[in-house]
């Protein structure tokens, strides 16, 4: 009994508390050396090895990483460290994804509001907690299915979860068939496939030929409260891109098939920090069902929908409030009206279950509003391009003068837009030559990189594709005439150039790769690291962690380019076996630089490598 003085009961509890520990230590101990063998010792090997070196994901436990922290390859000793191998992490966590990973939120106690979906928001561990083990592949895994027959199809063994083909059975999300997964094309609302949905939006909206990106000017979508992406997946042939969006929720894996179909696709929420992309980013944005109360706390979700909309950007909703007469949808209607009303959207079409609205061009209706109206204008001292760690704020995002000038982006169609100087090049104090310059520079580093790969790969080995550090998204644009997709990475403490990227048609997002990124593992045919290593070293943060996040992203018999110092070569040499890579080109980056000066290209290949083998270098 709690909190009684009862000498005699202590007495008694104490050898029964022990005798319970001791039980819990031999079950421990049994369990732990067999199918938990792998993740404790993971856990232990990897804290301790990253604590040898002085490295971590950040700072030392004092906060002062110059303390301990040894700079790559320069350090006495340092350079006769090679690890033999890495633990590997058992099955529960085949797909970890670290900085969402809810066991985290339950075992730290973090308090959240879950109304406001702040536990599907980032939240990553401390270094204490990180799995510095490999993540091994699931059994039965194959490597991926190619695109584009990938669109409409992948291999159960990658991602044995079948709930959503249950649950959605009746909306031809997916459908079990053998040993793959099919995707009929279906959602929630559009049960007879997303192309004829697409083909409704751009009759809807008068676009010339019924074709949805309107003579290239419509080009990149947002997608929120994606599913498993068939609406994203099917714009591609309108050569239309669309981010689509969805959180690590009960609906299992969404964003995972997507990725696994060759989709582009991004773990996120509409939660209370901002969406990690710039405003103006997107000509259209688009919510089918996708359970949001865009009424809450004074229309925030809406109006950083409003944020990353360009000037004359259309939200689509397909929902039961934009048709259905019962009494709380009709109340959800007329609340929506006239907070979008007060935003200065107009209904741009409506017809049987979707409502299109469309922003202004200009400034005009926000100067025009009577005084006092909600919601407010943003400050004028308000940055809308910082959005990491940013929140969220119930305010209208006004354009800038120069977009409220030319009643629009001044952007020109798909796919001139791609080579096209924008116009927010001059936000950052960019020429229009530099622009250019860096274009022709990575056109011509891209041609050197898929010399080096062809032997490896055919035409279709490579679908997903992230550029880790993409400054002004020209590798993306130099892979145009090559049939994937690039998420465009770029730092969060560096200039703001993800706007640039987007205006030039391609997609990308905010990250700090001191920190894991939003994504399952074994999402990415081929990741790009130029000078990414470097960077983070400036900052005492771990190139093991690095290498171990790269690993996770990455897919069995994928690709690395790491463009990097020599010293920072040399040391990803060393961890090649431990990670079951194998590299094979070591280069220059430039034909005529001294053999100690200068960048150096290592092009890489990840094994697949099978769970069995590889706990054998354990034992």
């Amino acid at each position: 009994m709690r909190g009684r003085a009862d000498g005699g009961q202590k007495r008694h509890l104490v050898p029964f508390i022990c005798v319970v520990l001791l039980i819990f230590g031999f079950l421990f101990i049994y369990f732990g050396g067999h199918r938990g063998k792998h993740a404790s010792a993971a856990l232990d090997y990897g804290t301790k090895f990253s604590r040898s070196l002085g490295l971590g994901w950040g700072s030392s436990d004092d906060g002062d990483a110059s303390k301990t922290y040894y700079a790559l390859g320069k350090e006495d000793g340092y350079e006769n460290i090679t690890p033999k191998s890495f633990p590997v992490c058992d099955d529960r966590h085949l797909e970890l994804i670290p900085c969402l990973d809810r066991n985290l939120i339950y075992q730290t106690r973090l308090k959240l509001d879950l109304s406001l979906m702040e536990h599907y928001e980032r939240h990553c561990p401390q270094t204490e907690r990180r799995f510095n083990c490999l993540i091994p592949p699931p059994s039965g895994y194959k490597v991926p299915i190619k695109w584009p027959k990938s669109r409409d199809e992948v291999w159960k063994a990658n991602i044995p979860h079948t709930h959503l083909a249950h649950e959605k059975s009746d909306q031809n999300w997916m459908v079990v068939k053998g040993d793959k997964i099919h995707f009929p094309g279906g959602g929630t609302h559009f049960h007879y496939g997303a192309d004829k949905y697409i083909a409704l939006i751009a009759n809807m909206l008068n676009f010339s030929n019924s074709e949805i990106n309107n003579d290239g000017r419509l080009r990149t979508v947002l997608d929120v409260g994606c599913g498993v992406a068939s609406f994203g997946g099917y714009l591609l042939s309108s050569n239309v891109i669309a981010m689509s969006l969805a959180p690590n929720d009960v609906h299992q894996n969404q964003i995972q098939f997507a990725l696994e179909r060759g989709i582009p696709a991004f773990l996120g929420v509409l939660g209370t920090w901002r969406l990690p992309y710039p405003s103006r980013s997107f000509e259209l944005a688009h919510c089918s069902r996708c359970r949001i109360d865009w009424l809450q706390r004074d229309g925030i979700l809406l109006l950083e929908l409003d944020r990353l909309l360009r000037p004359g950007g259309f939200f689509a909703y397909s929902s039961p409030e934009a048709y259905a007469q019962d009494e709380e949808d009709l109340r959800i209607w007329r609340e929506m009206s006239a907070l979008v009303e007060n935003m200065c959207w107009k209904i741009a079409a409506k017809q049987n279950q979707t409502v299109i609205w469309v922003k202004p061009l200009t400034n005009d209706c926000y100067m025009d509003r009577a005084p006092g109206v909600l919601p407010p204008l943003c400050r004028s001292d308000a940055d809308p391009d910082a959005v990491w760690g940013v929140q969220m704020e119930a305010c209208i995002t006004p354009y800038s003068e120069q977009h409220h000038r030319h009643k629009g982006s001044g952007l020109a169609p798909w796919p001139a837009r791609l080579s096209t100087p924008p116009p927010r090049l001059a936000d950052l104090g960019y020429a229009a030559g530099i622009f250019e310059t860096d274009m022709e520079n990575w056109q011509l580093r891209v041609d050197n990189y898929w010399n080096l790969i062809s032997p490896k790969i055919t035409s279709n080995t490579i679908r997903n594709v992230m550029d880790m550090r993409a400054h002004m998204g020209s590798f993306a644009a130099a892979l145009r005439d090559k049939d994937v997709w690039v998420m465009n990475v770029v730092p969060h403490d560096g200039p703001s150039t993800l706007k640039i990227i987007y205006d030039r048609g391609l997609i990308g997002t905010v990250h700090d790769w001191c920190e894991s990124f939003s994504t399952y593992p074994r999402t990415y045919d081929l990741l790009h690291a130029w000078m990414v290593f470097s960077s983070i070293e400036k900052r005492g943060c771990s190139a093991e962690d690095l290498l171990l996040e790269i690993d996770r992203i990455l897919r069995p018999t994928g690709f690395i380019i790491i463009r990097d110092s020599r010293a920072v070569i040399e040391l990803i040499k060393k961890y090649l076996s431990a990670l079951h890579w194998e590299f094979f080109a070591v280069v220059n980056a430039e034909p005529n630089s001294e053999p100690e000066d200068g960048e150096v290209i290592l092009l890489i290949q990840k094994k697949l490598w099978l769970v069995d083998e590889s706990l054998k270098d354990l034992r």
